[in-house]
């Protein structure tokens, strides 16, 4: 767009342009001597001067479209000013809403914003009440400009909730979902759900809802408490008619940090999300966790159940996996352990981490109601450099499934001076395959030893991997099924060896690393004794083919007893 001084003397020359040639095309006077062209020439100015002097006053959004910076500038302002938390002032009678009350208020499908348009993408809204009892702002963009999204009660059905409609007025709403037709061009299946605090989920095709992802993390796993900041106002692009990817904005807002937000969602096999964020600190924090996932693990194969369970598993998700800038790729097994505990990987750089849902077979799960086979993985791939720092991951004990136990999040080293900006992005991933590495993948994790003659007070760990890549490409040669490229030397000249380490809490008793004839990987086995059982035990372990790292790093934490 012009600035508006460049476009207020492109006005005044065609102003010019058009008075001369009109005098010009009546009258062959010079200019100065014509009174009509000369008093229409002298009003042309100074109406160039009063809308000059009108463009001089506006601020920059009354003529520049709405994007980014305009949250952004909202943020920069709370910063600078007390928090004042947000407005709980609901009637009574949502306040008082319980669980199955609460799921008995529905929003009307036929209700659902751009069905009438015909649109891609199409929004339905939250209702306040119960937990959801701090209302938030919803605002439509078109055509660069922003409208709020007044409440209508109109848009629900309260079901056999008997609520008088006239204290519902001006109320807000809880959150929103975004819906797509994402694995049938006949339905639009929900894509897409921001409810609560900072809380967002997403899914790709063939996905059920599992793991969340935050916009942010204040001071989690630290003594004096965790802060929960909120997303209070959000701004959503209409879409084109054929648009294949959705544009939402959010203000983020809690007792000491601000922020501005701004989501491009894709949907698709694996939907992703391209975030960019600048965040302001009101005042200093003890923990700063940037781009926060948040999942459940209950038990799994390297952790015994609690109490009797059918299922063999119970998890959104079964590992932290973290890519360094050297080429490691580091996979830790989840634990649902006794005690908090914090472990943590420095990185400067990181291309990567992620919870991940590695376990797809159903038979791993056995719940027909849960799908916890079909949970998505999330992946978060920075966007330039985040510079020095650690992924932390905290791991929560939980009697249930109820409850989200697992945090993962990136913490910087030099976390911003308050009043300061800190602007980051990066790229959220929703999948159910991850992306290919080239090393040989964890495929499992199990504890427990089998038949002893006599038992004794050791444990055993039993890791699979997936077959090395050129371990895979020279069977495939064997076999005829390999390209005319050229592949490895043999495996028997190159054999496949295990590694692994313990620190000073374990003695390792013995280990062994052979093939797994029925997955065509790789085994490794060790034993080992614990020395202090209210201590945890770091372990890691990976294949090597001679010197060379082959496979991730298999890196777990044993919990104390």
């Amino acid at each position: 767009m012009s600035s508006p001084t460049l476009l207020m003397l492109d006005m005044k020359a065609s102003f010019d342009r058009a008075s001369c040639h009109q005098a010009g095309s009546h009258d062959t006077r010079p200019l100065a001597l014509q009174p009509n062209a000369l008093f229409s020439l002298v009003a042309l100015r100074l109406l160039c001067i009063c809308v000059l002097s009108i463009f001089s006053v506006l601020p920059l959004a009354a003529y520049a479209a709405f994007g980014f910076e305009d949250v952004a500038a909202r943020a920069q302002k709370l910063a600078q000013q007390s928090y004042n938390a947000p407005s709980n002032d609901l009637p009574k009678e949502l306040k008082d809403l319980d669980y199955d009350q609460y799921r008995d208020i529905r929003f009307k499908p036929a209700q659902s914003i751009w069905r009438k348009q015909n649109l891609p993408f199409e929004l339905q809204l939250f209702h306040p009440g119960l937990y959801y009892n701090a209302p938030v702002k919803i605002s439509l963009v078109a055509n660069g400009k922003a409208a709020p999204l007044n409440f209508n009660s109109d848009f629900f059905d309260y079901g056999k909730n008997k609520l008088d409609r006239s204290k519902l007025k001006d109320i807000g709403y809880a959150g929103f979902r975004v819906h797509y037709p994402l694995n049938s061009t006949k339905y639009k299946d929900e894509l897409l759900v921001f409810q609560g605090a900072s809380y967002f989920r997403a899914l790709g095709e063939g996905q059920r809802y599992g793991l969340s992802a935050r916009g942010l993390a204040i001071d989690t796993a630290v003594y004096s408490g965790e802060e929960f900041p909120s997303f209070t106002e959000f701004w959503i692009e209409t879409p084109a008619a054929k648009s294949t990817s959705i544009t939402i904005y959010a203000l983020l807002d809690s007792r000491r940090v601000t922020g501005a937000y701004k989501f491009v969602m894709k949907p698709g096999k694996q939907t992703t999300m391209d975030v960019q964020s600048r965040v302001f600190l009101r005042e200093g924090v003890a923990k700063l966790g940037l781009a926060p996932l948040t999942s459940m693990f209950m038990h799994g194969s390297n952790q015994s159940r609690f109490e009797e369970d059918y299922r063999p598993e119970v998890h959104d998700s079964d590992g932290l996996l973290v890519a360094s800038s050297t080429g490691e790729w580091i996979w830790r097994p989840l634990v649902n352990p006794r005690r908090l505990i914090t472990t943590s990987f420095g990185l400067i750089n990181p291309k990567g981490f992620g919870l991940m849902q590695r376990r797809r077979d159903f038979a791993h799960y056995e719940d027909l109601e849960a799908h916890y086979h079909d949970r998505p993985s999330a992946w978060v791939e920075p966007k330039g450099d985040w510079g020095a720092g650690r992924v932390e991951l905290v791991l929560i004990p939980t009697p249930d499934e109820t409850n989200d136990n697992i945090v993962a999040f990136w913490v910087p080293n030099a976390p911003p001076a308050p009043g300061q900006a800190l602007n980051f992005a990066y790229r959220l991933s929703w999948l159910k395959d991850e992306s290919a590495h080239p090393l040989a993948s964890v495929l499992q994790t199990r504890k427990g030893h089998g038949y002893l003659r006599t038992p004794d007070d050791t444990q055993r760990l039993i890791v699979d991997f997936e077959d090395p890549p050129t371990v895979k490409d020279n069977m495939a040669a064997a076999k005829g099924k390999a390209s005319k490229a050229k592949v490895a030397k043999p495996a028997a000249s190159e054999p496949v060896t295990g590694s692994v380490w313990m620190d000073d809490n374990a003695e390792i008793i013995e280990k062994q690393t052979f093939r797994n004839e029925m997955t065509g990987g790789w085994r490794m086995s060790f034993r080992f004794r614990r020395k202090d059982n209210d201590k945890p035990i770091e372990m890691r372990a990976y294949l090597k083919r001679g010197s060379a790292q082959v496979s991730e790093t298999w890196s777990y934490l044993y919990p104390p007893n």
